[in-house]
């Protein structure tokens, strides 16, 4: 085995500011905490800081350019992206902000970066005006509820002879940061996570169905984080139109019974269960094998009561299991969680209020993270971020189950 690969690996990515220098000093610094360090630099960053620097720093190639003759046979900017365990970088220019933002990647270290599944950290340098005008602001929010770690910036003399924010914050702060993700890169390894997501739908003939509006994008969004911080993961999804997550046994269903089966046979294995899928309460008690006619249509439509899937869990876990299930509520969201805490004997709930317009089929959501002595409301997030949120409560939680 390379005993290169059994370390961490942090890409510093080095863009084109006064602060590039300072990077020479991060570098030196994560090396020291026994990282792998490999550098990706824009052709700006060479103005201030040759690539020899940093290729003596660390032992490693420097990329700079997409189209340089490189010795592995590999495409060079997928093959960072794949080895990266956290991306840094340090100094980010209002640029390559901009450029992250709105999804473009016309150089080495954006196409690394849009690439790359590990937590991204944004050490911004830049002058004070240029920081504080409102695109950069909008663009840094952007990125911000995408999941970016953003590093403010410090107060101070700039080296244009202005007053204010933009240095380069101290590399050393910048290097506990990267610690800090590169902790959680690995803090569900060994870890089995079992996630349900998505709708189900209940068939009442071949064309219909009851079924509800979940779009299945935070449990998708769940079982993504969970695996990259090292965890096996089963995702369970009902019917929805999201592709499969990288590194993830992706198991596709229908109804709430077929959903029941396949968790049940992942259950023994799981360590951690994060039921987010809105299962139908009710399926139709009989299915008519030909489309049913509007003129044969019944008055009425017999209704048979679908399995609680999460309390049956709760009732055959023998506290071996961290159980999480999630609270979609109209009015008394904590108050409905809390009983849903208890009667289902859960670790956690996820509730939100699903009367207004967050919840369903939306890219963000407002949740409330409620457990037996807590609730913590969260403001506004992108799905992603709470799912990566909920994951620092549950790698909390197993860790103290660990140390019993």
């Amino acid at each position: 085995m390379n005993p290169k690969r059994e370390q961490q690996t942090i890409v510093v990515g080095v863009t084109g500011g006064i602060g590039a220098y300072k990077a020479c000093e991060l570098v030196r610094d994560l090396m020291r905490r026994g990282f792998r360090v490999k550098v990706v630099m824009t052709e700006a960053a060479t103005r201030f800081v040759t690539p020899l620097t940093f290729r003596t720093l660390t032992g490693e190639p420097v990329a700079v350019s997409l189209w340089a003759d490189e010795p592995d046979s590999r495409v060079h900017h997928i093959s960072l992206a794949e080895e990266a365990d956290v991306v840094v970088l340090a100094p980010c220019t209002a640029n390559v902000i901009a450029k992250l933002a709105h999804g473009r990647a016309d150089d080495m270290l954006t196409t690394t970066v849009l690439a790359a599944e590990a937590p991204v950290i944004v050490a911004p340098a830049m002058n004070t005006h240029m920081w504080r005008k409102d695109i950069t602001q909008a663009n840094v929010s952007a990125l911000r509820a995408r999941g970016f770690v953003f590093i403010e910036p410090g107060k101070g003399a700039l080296a244009c002879g202005d007053v204010g924010e933009g240095r380069l914050a101290d590399p050393a702060t910048i290097a506990d940061a990267a610690e800090a993700e590169a902790r959680r890169a690995r803090d569900l390894a060994g870890v089995h996570v079992l996630v349900t997501a998505g709708p189900t739908h209940e068939p009442l003939d071949p064309v219909r169905f009851i079924g509800n509006r979940s779009s299945g994008k935070t449990g998708f969004a769940i079982a993504e984080e969970a695996a990259r911080r090292g965890a096996r993961v089963s995702l369970v999804t009902g019917p929805v139109s999201l592709p499969d997550p990288f590194g993830v046994e992706v198991v596709r269903v229908t109804t709430a019974l077929q959903m029941r089966a396949a968790a049940f046979a992942r259950f023994e294995a799981a360590d951690v269960v994060i039921a987010s899928a809105a299962v139908a309460d009710f399926r139709p008690a009989t299915f008519a094998s030909g489309k049913i006619k509007k003129s044969d249509a019944p008055d009425a439509v017999v209704l048979a009561r679908n399995p609680d899937i999460l309390a049956e869990l709760g009732e055959a876990n023998d506290g071996r299991a961290i159980l999480v299930g999630f609270a979609a509520e109209t009015s008394d969201v904590v108050a409905y969680a809390r009983e849903k805490l208890a009667a289902k004997r859960l670790d956690l709930v996820v509730a939100n209020d699903v009367s207004g317009e967050l919840g369903f089929e939306t890219e963000e959501n407002r949740v409330v993270f409620v457990s037996a002595d807590s609730a913590e409301e969260r403001p506004v997030l992108d799905k992603r971020v709470i799912a990566r949120e909920l994951l620092d409560r549950v790698a909390a939680l197993v860790s103290a189950r660990k140390a019993r």
